[in-house]
């Protein structure tokens, strides 16, 4: 059998241009570390880029909608229709991440990967039924092999798509009635964590839905059981359709070098599932905020990530990494375009 393609080998982010973009930080006309993280993005965008000097010019988006069999245990506050009927509103630009799209000049893709109620060809949705959504995972799982590979070769072919663009970042954004019950179940397993500590309210659940979703958890968890121990056995019985191609996406990113910028919590725990499947997908994962769910500070935490918004925000699409997107694009300009001592002529910090 043939490895797997997510298991083939990443680019290697550039450690002469990051020492090179370090260097540079210490004789700009400023105090060593002023602008404190600004100035660790852009020496962490220079490894990414390979240039001693990164710029950010286009931004891909590509949002993934899937819905999710778990739905019927009573999980969510909202309709599996919404799933359907926010795919309209992306394309017709209405959603919160088409607006910001256009803000930020951004090409936006959207995905119909499997929604429960039937779409009709609608101009700007790439149209990839894998089937009327995921299976509820609490009796069965969530997808077959076959869906669950054609999921990951979805986020992929996003991302080829991206990189044949010119892109030079990558957002991934989700849209799934349900799927925070599927993040939560994957992260209580890759953190071993109890999902007690990890579930939260999603769309809106009071007290009472997210004990029920916990309690819906547990029992799958229980269902599954061994079988949980290999990374893409996780993803593949737990998961969804939208969750399994942001995983796609991100190990892709890994393999063509091109840094992507990872939302709110489904997005982390893909990127988390990521990182498990392709241990060196990890370089080329920046991290945008820290949302509302209870689960999303555990997860970054056990990537390593350092978000740069904390505004607690829970919408999701993608939304709060192109929220973070500007901060980027200042941090390569403040990098690049700020003189250095010698050339503004200003007198350098005298040495002891």
């Amino acid at each position: 059998m043939s490895m797997p393609w997510w298991q083939g080998p990443c680019r290697q982010p550039d450690t002469a241009a990051a020492e090179a973009a370090r260097q540079r930080q210490t004789v700009l006309t400023k105090p060593s570390g002023s602008l404190g993280d600004l100035e660790v993005l852009a020496i962490q965008l220079a490894a990414l880029q390979g240039t001693p000097r990164p710029l950010l010019q286009r931004t891909a988006i590509a949002v993934f909608a899937g819905d999710h069999g778990v739905v019927e245990e009573g999980v969510s506050a909202y309709p599996q229709s919404v799933t359907a009927e926010m795919v309209r509103n992306f394309v017709r630009g209405g959603a919160a991440i088409s607006v910001l799209a256009r803000q930020l000049d951004a090409a936006l893709e959207v995905i119909n990967l499997g929604t429960v109620t039937p779409l009709e060809a609608l101009p700007g949705v790439i149209d990839l039924p894998l089937g009327r959504g995921t299976a509820n995972f609490t009796l069965t799982p969530a997808m077959t092999h076959d869906q669950c590979q054609a999921a990951l070769q979805a986020g992929r072919d996003a991302v080829l798509r991206a990189c044949a663009g010119g892109a030079d970042l990558f957002i991934g954004g989700e849209m799934g009635i349900g799927n925070t019950t599927a993040a939560s179940a994957l992260a209580s397993v890759l953190l071993d964590t109890s999902p007690l500590a990890l579930a939260g309210p999603g769309t809106g659940l009071d007290a009472d839905g997210v004990a029920r979703k916990v309690a819906v958890i547990q029992r799958a968890l229980l269902r599954h059981g061994d079988t949980l121990q290999d990374p893409y056995e996780l993803l593949r019985r737990l998961g969804g359709f939208e969750l399994a191609a942001l995983t796609g996406a991100y190990l892709a990113c890994a393999q063509q070098g091109l840094p992507t910028l990872v939302d709110g919590f489904i997005c982390s725990v893909a990127a988390l599932c990521a990182q498990h499947l392709q241990p060196d997908t990890r370089d080329w994962l920046l991290f945008a905020h820290c949302g509302a769910e209870p689960g999303h500070a555990a997860v970054l935490l056990a990537l390593g990530g350092e978000p740069l918004l904390d505004l607690g925000l829970r919408l999701g699409e993608g939304s709060g990494a192109a929220l973070a997107v500007p901060l980027l694009q200042l941090s390569c300009r403040l990098h690049s375009e700020m003189a250095t001592f010698a050339e503004a002529s200003v007198s350098s910090r005298a040495h002891d």
